[in-house]
């Protein structure tokens, strides 16, 4: 079958991993993340890429170019291509969400354990997609 169809909320919540791809088209990416209490997943700034999250699980809260937003379960948050955000873990458990890009931006498979891993790594989208 060509796409991906599963049980998006399942997969949040079980997933352990600071980043995860689930799949990698030409114009779209679908990531999970699990972010740590007290995590954050770094400022950041796409200048080329509109980036979505949906929260899972938690608390947290999301900073876009200085506004600062508490979010929680079930929130949507759209991050346009430029702007300057955050999204961080203000809770005692973790933080579990999921995030497109559009276009993608991440290698294909890529999964990182932890938030140093993925610091560490220097990969980034390269054309190959998931089919």
């Amino acid at each position: 079958m060509r796409g991906f169809v599963r049980d998006i909320e399942d997969l949040t919540e079980h997933n352990g991993d600071f980043r995860r791809v689930l799949y990698t088209g030409r114009n779209l990416q679908l990531v999970l993340m699990s972010i740590k209490p007290g995590e954050d997943i770094g400022e950041e700034v796409h200048p080329d890429r509109d980036q979505f999250f949906r929260v899972e699980t938690g608390v947290g809260e999301v900073t876009i170019d200085g506004n600062r937003t508490k979010v929680e379960a079930d929130v949507a948050i759209l991050v346009p291509a430029g702007a300057r955000h955050n999204v961080k873990n203000t809770g005692k458990e973790p933080l579990k969400l999921y995030t497109l890009y559009g276009p993608p931006e991440h290698k294909d498979g890529t999964v990182h354990a932890t938030k140093a891993e993925a610091l560490a790594a220097k990969e980034h989208f390269a054309g190959k997609t998931t089919e």
